[in-house]
């Protein structure tokens, strides 16, 4: 794999990991349509890492508070929300435990993760339908735990590549009540968890002989990414609906059609 591979492939995981395109997705299609092998595992478990650490970083604040109330006031508002977290994490976590040879080899079919993406997008236009405006909020912490446990439910379909995690679980919030910008914030939430024990299952198939340039610069350039995206995301729907997904979604499933039928 060349640097610019790299790069690109961690500017994908970037985009993908919290925008509703889904990651794993683009990570599968781009060796695809340039003719190149799978990255491997590894690597996009280095990716995901990076993603992660970008995430926290930018949620450090709530992490603080959660982990802080989580174990000093459990039963508070601000506690509950931890362990409601930990909990909606598990669906996800058995879904990967029970179905991960499967989705590295058949999800991985080009036609279901366009049949995915276009699906799915309907399904968000629907559920951003519904939320209309939503007189908006930044209160997580009243979210019940019912609601926060669907959602993590929701989470565990998007080991289908094209799915989307930060698709499905922004769907599944908008459709159980909440506004944009608190379903989003629980997306990202959600995805701390889940891409940790992803990444703590998988590092022990790292060697020494995966740390490389290419692998280094894939790390920095989805960290990198991720903190952009995060930030602007949060900024761009308190004033847009997730209108410009759907329409790129429907779009990438009709290139990869065109591609897989016509190439």
């Amino acid at each position: 794999m060349t640097v610019f591979d790299a790069v690109l492939l961690g500017l994908l995981q970037a985009l993908g990991e919290f925008l509703p395109i889904s990651s794993s997705a683009h990570l599968a299609l781009l060796p695809y349509f340039r003719g190149m092998e799978y990255q491997g595992i590894a690597f996009d478990i280095m990716l995901h890492a990076a993603t992660l650490l970008a995430v926290l970083l930018y949620f450090a604040k709530d992490w603080f508070i959660l982990i802080k109330n989580g174990l000093t006031k459990p039963f508070a508002p601000q506690g509950r929300m931890l362990w409601y977290l930990a909990a909606a994490t598990a669906p996800a976590g058995i879904a990967g435990l029970f179905l991960k040879d499967t989705a590295e080899h058949a999800f991985r079919n080009p036609l279901m993760m366009a049949g995915c993406l276009m699906a799915f997008a309907g399904l968000l236009w629907w559920a951003d339908r519904r939320a209309g405006d939503r007189a908006e909020t930044t209160d997580i912490f009243s979210v019940p735990f019912k609601t926060v446990f669907l959602i993590g439910c929701a989470q565990a379909l998007a080991i289908m590549p094209g799915v989307s995690r930060s698709g499905i679980t922004i769907t599944a919030a908008l459709l159980l009540g909440l506004t944009r910008g608190v379903s989003a914030r629980i997306s990202f939430l959600l995805s701390a968890p889940i891409i940790a024990g992803a990444a703590a299952v998988e590092v022990t198939h790292l060697s020494t002989g995966d740390f490389n340039a290419a692998l280094v610069w894939g790390f920095v350039s989805a960290f990198l990414g991720a903190l952009i995206v995060i930030g602007g995301l949060m900024k761009y729907i308190k004033t847009h609906s997730f209108d410009v997904f759907v329409y790129y979604r429907l779009a990438l499933g009709l290139v990869i059609i065109g591609f897989y039928f016509f190439h």
